[in-house]
């Protein structure tokens, strides 16, 4: 700066004058993504997930003693020839598997589960939902009835087999004498190849209607007024009201009734033994029966084993089509 420079130049070189760099020591660049936290939880949150481990575990391992367990060994026993008695378990592979289908007595068992189930199913349905609509409508005296109606629902399958034994008495039952109301002979339920499926899947009917009623009533005093108002408004009725309206407002209903009534029909076994103990001959024995047969009366862990194998695929491969299949046809509200 020399004498004759004016205080603006001066101004001015100074406001041009270039920066000085700062040089940066290789490796010490600056990162332009934010800093990752540190992967440790915070005591707080850690005290969260351990809570929640402790309120868990307990399911968990209950599923896995009384559940997976369970499932896995029967696999292993349906792949051996152990009599459970011995402690020698022989290793025989799927030859279990291949004596369950080439007999001819496993053929009759399914045939046997096939039609009981099909029965029990769509009769509880058709039944349950006919005693609804009963029950829906303004009587005398509905809540004596609706408990008569379930009370066989919450009875020991036991009690109802031994009860139902004297009434199939073809001798002093009551069977008896409605047959000779009707100028006919009482057949012999219980004795009679024919007969014997017959009778138990009334009794299971008999039991396992009331719950279907229920759980169709509760649907039925669910469903919106207004749908029949309009819908009479319309000029629709009866027929109509009940197909258009109210079967599709109950699918919901029937899904998980088919659902439960199929899963239940599988495990009869209760109403069986008090009643019939699978005969005469293999004329009333079904899957459930069969597995307990083999397994406690014959002492072959390996047939039963594979037998119930059996009843869980076919059961896992009904609710898997219904899942895919059935529940299509549902109208969810």
């Amino acid at each position: 700066m020399t004498a004759n420079d004016s205080p603006t130049q001066v101004r001015a070189e100074g406001a041009q004058a270039p920066r000085t760099a700062v040089s940066v020591p290789t490796g010490a660049a600056a990162d332009p993504r934010p800093a990752r936290r540190s992967p440790r939880l915070r005591p707080g949150r850690l005290r969260e997930y351990l809570i929640f481990l402790a309120f868990i575990a307990p399911n968990f391992i209950l599923l896995a003693v009384f559940s997976f367990w369970p499932v896995i060994y029967n696999a292993y026993l349906s792949l051996t020839d152990w009599n459970m008695i011995s402690p020698v378990r022989r290793f025989v592979g799927l030859d279990n598997y291949v004596d369950l289908f080439t007999g001819s007595e496993f053929r009759e068992v399914l045939l046997n589960t096939v039609y009981f189930m099909g029965v029990v199913v769509f009769g509880s349905l058709a039944l349950g939902l006919a005693v609804a609509l009963l029950l829906n409508q303004r009587l005398r005296g509905r809540t004596a009835v609706r408990t008569m109606v379930f009370a066989p629902h919450v009875l020991s399958g036991a009690a109802i087999g031994v009860a139902w034994i004297f009434i199939f008495d073809p001798n002093y039952g009551l069977s008896r004498v409605f047959f000779e109301a009707i100028g006919k002979s009482s057949p012999a339920w219980l004795t009679d190849s024919d007969w014997a499926l017959p009778a138990v899947i009334i009794v299971y009917l008999w039991k396992s209607v009331g719950f279907a009623a229920i759980v169709y009533l509760a649907g039925l005093q669910g469903m919106p007024k207004d749908l029949y108002e309009s819908a009479a408004l319309d000029g629709a009725r009866g027929w109509t009201l009940f197909r258009r309206i109210t079967l599709p407002l109950l699918s919901p209903v029937t899904y998980f009734l088919m659902i439960t009534t199929i899963i239940s029909s599988f495990q009869a076994f209760d109403v069986i033994a008090a009643m019939t103990g699978g005969g005469p001959g293999e004329a009333t024995t079904i899957l459930s029966w069969y597995v307990y047969d083999k397994g406690f009366k014959d002492f072959q862990a390996g047939p039963a084993g594979a037998g119930a194998v059996v009843m869980f695929l076919v059961l896992l491969a009904v609710t898997l089509f219904q899942t895919r299949y059935v529940e299509r046809k549902v109208h969810y509200r």
